[in-house]
């Protein structure tokens, strides 16, 4: 999928659909928040939620008094509707629209966090790509929190085929410089009460050499 179609599917999931219909919605996060509690992470660290969209973790990260947090999605109208929904408190947080296959970073941040995003990055350049800028942007000693669906979980999602992991497969995936610390199973129920499976896998980034 090019980027320009990746895009307008995405544009057209927001705006045609509430972010409490979606079959990734959550409330509360919890699992990503206890991943990223795990890892370490202090109010100060600088955090990236990659295809963040409308998701709610920025939410409850902001609650919590976490001070530097980026939402990176390609969806204009997914970033809108969380800056909505947040109110002032969206002054407190950097959005930026891209496909994180494409993007620049411009920093690097001490936690890398993924729900449902790289699973749909079916074309291994396109997972390439994504790798590539994980690399770029997570500083080492840094962590990177992925959440996808696990060998068990959906083949399609969204009207989009995926790729399916588990954590060995998963780290074979990113390549050298990435330290499987943690990987947990976690049974998502959607909107709709389907139970979706899912793996969250977390890495340590090392030197590449």
């Amino acid at each position: 999928m090019s980027d320009a179609s990746r895009q307008a599917h995405w544009e057209n999931v927001y705006t045609t659909k509430d972010e409490s219909q979606v079959s990734w919605f959550q409330e509360i996060p919890a699992p990503s928040l206890g991943l990223i509690e795990l890892v370490g992470a202090n109010l100060s660290s600088a955090i990236v939620d990659i295809g963040g969209g409308a998701s709610r973790l920025v939410d409850s990260l902001i609650s919590q008094g976490y001070k530097d947090v980026t939402v990176l999605d390609l969806s204009t109208a997914a970033l809108a509707s969380a800056r909505s929904r947040m109110g002032d408190k969206a002054n407190q947080v950097t959005w930026i629209a891209a496909d994180v296959t494409a993007w620049e970073p411009s920093r690097t941040y001490d936690v890398w966090h993924d729900r449902a995003a790289f699973h749909f990055l079916t074309d291994p350049k396109d997972q390439s790509a994504y790798v590539a800028r994980l690399r770029r942007a997570l500083r080492v000693g840094g962590h990177a929190i992925i959440g996808a669906f696990a060998p068990d979980g959906p083949e399609r999602c969204s009207g989009l085929s995926v790729s399916r992991y588990d954590a060995n497969s998963l780290a074979a995936t990113l390549g050298r410089g990435f330290e499987l610390i943690d990987t947990r199973r976690h049974e998502h129920i959607t909107p709709g009460g389907v139970t979706q499976k899912f793996q969250f896998s977390t890495f340590r980034r090392e030197r590449d050499g």
